[in-house]
C-alpha cells in the first residue's frame, strides 16, 4: 500500500518562513563600523588596481612578443 504524501506548504507560507529566517540571521551579522568599512574598501580597491596593472602589463608583454614573432616569421 502506498503511503499518503504530505502536501507541500503554499508558496506564501514558504516565502514568509524564508523571510523570517533571513531576518533572524541578519540580526546575527556583525556589521563593520565606519572605520573598518573604509579600511576594507581601501584594501579591495588597492588590490583591484594592482591586479589590473599586473594583467595589463602581462597583456602588453604577450602582445608585443606575438607581434615580434609575427614580424620575424611573416
Amino acid at each position: 500500500m502506498a503511503t499518503p504524501s504530505k502536501a507541500k506548504p503554499s508558496i506564501w507560507v514558504r516565502l514568509s518562513k524564508f523571510l523570517r529566517e533571513v531576518r533572524s540571521e541578519m540580526r546575527k551579522v556583525a556589521w563593520p563600523n565606519r572605520k573598518e568599512l573604509i579600511a576594507y574598501t581601501t584594501v579591495v580597491l588597492v588590490t583591484v588596481i594592482l591586479v589590473a596593472v599586473y594583467i595589463g602589463v602581462v597583456d602588453v608583454v604577450i602582445s608585443e612578443t606575438l607581434s615580434l614573432l609575427n614580424r620575424i616569421t611573416g
